[in-house]
């Protein structure tokens, strides 16, 4: 079995340059939990996930820092003061740049099945030769997909 056989197509993607407000736009209208980041000309630079999203919003506590009698204390922050500072930020300063891990059309799934297990990422983007992103393969494309080819084989068994 080959990757092409269980990408999605129909990409959603984002450019670096949209803030964190239209990232959640994108990702709630499409009903998604991440997009592959690309430059102008659709090559993959990133991808992003809701997972980057909330681990950017988490507020931090309040933190006492003591080096050697002087005491530094950081101040705690709400979630409200978070999002209100961070959601104007650029995609580019939480995406993942370096462990970005993709597939090729012609890979066989068990590259795709490797990458989503061993590192537990939701999805991945598939990619040409020349690095532009030409779908995306997800776990629940893979657990659709094979439940429908077992469904429809043990109904044709049964027929």
């Amino acid at each position: 079995m080959k990757i092409k056989d269980f990408m999605i197509t129909d990409i959603i993607s984002i450019t670096k340059d949209k803030t964190i407000k239209q990232l959640l736009e994108t990702l709630v209208k499409n009903k998604i939990g991440g997009v592959p980041v690309v430059d102008d000309q659709n090559h993959l630079i990133g991808m992003i996930s809701d997972g980057d999203v909330i681990r950017c919003l988490q507020p931090k506590g309040r933190t006492v820092y003591d080096m050697f009698t002087v005491v530094l204390v950081s101040q705690e922050e709400d979630l409200s003061q978070k999002i209100k500072y961070s959601i104007n930020n650029k995609v580019d300063t939480i995406m993942n740049k370096r462990h970005t891990h993709t597939v090729h059309p012609d890979d066989n799934l068990e590259e795709a099945l490797t990458i989503l297990s061993k590192y537990h990422f939701k999805k991945i983007p598939v990619v040409d030769e020349n690095s532009k992103v030409v779908g995306v393969i997800s776990r629940g494309d893979i657990i659709r997909s094979i439940t429908a080819k077992i469904l429809s084989t043990k109904n044709g068994e049964n027929s």
